[in-house]
């Protein structure tokens, strides 16, 4: 198995389970699970692939659904196990960031976009089915907190993209560019890392 393979798997199991434990805080039934499972593991992809019109991935392939559906029984069942939910949503949708940052870059190198489209796509792959699966669930959007998020995917999606086009090895390219997502993500996290936010310039009235 290629590291862009396992990165593929690896990015849609995780935000799989991301999207089943937001439903099991929501105290949903294993309908609700299959859904938030499905919707946050494979609707960035399914959003990208339609926008470089080609066919929809898991139309294709449908294990990533079976993939999606396994992890949604599985975290149906085990969910109580864990005690701090919300921080395990958080780190599995920063493994999930960093993979399909990479993936979802790589898929529309090959569909024949630009470098910066396929930055774009990386970080649309990454972010997409998270911002869905918040906005359903009623939960203020991972995308909208001050902390780093989508800026680990356009991280991630950037160093691969940058190293593919100096002709590093696409292996060394997809772990760099996964790592550099990761660590950007875990920052916000962990350290809280923010950006720099927009002030009102003093004295003025902008309503």
């Amino acid at each position: 198995m290629s590291i862009l393979h396992f990165l593929d798997f690896l990015g849609v199991a995780v935000f799989a389970i991301s999207g089943a434990l937001v439903a099991s805080r929501k105290e949903m039934d294993l309908i609700g699970f299959t859904l938030m499972a499905s919707l946050t593991g494979i609707g960035g992809g399914t959003v990208r692939d339609l926008l470089l019109g080609q066919d929809v991935f898991w139309i294709k392939t449908p294990y990533y659904l079976g993939v999606c559906l396994l992890m949604a029984f599985i975290v149906f069942f085990t969910a109580h196990i864990i005690r701090r939910r919300f921080v395990v949503v958080l780190w599995a949708d920063a493994l999930g960031i960093a993979a399909y940052s990479v993936l979802g870059a790589e898929v529309a190198l090959l569909a024949g976009a630009n470098e910066l489209v396929a930055i774009v796509m990386g970080v649309m792959t990454a972010t997409f089915g998270g911002l869905v699966r918040d906005v359903i669930c009623l939960e203020t959007p991972l995308i909208l907190r001050k902390e780093v998020y989508a800026t680990g995917a356009m991280v991630g999606a950037s160093v691969y993209v940058g190293l593919g086009f100096m002709g590093i090895s696409d292996t060394w390219a997809a772990l760099s560019g996964f790592s550099a997502g990761f660590v950007i993500r875990s920052g916000g996290i962990a350290l809280g890392w923010t950006l720099p936010t927009y002030k009102p310039h003093p004295g003025r009235n902008y309503d």
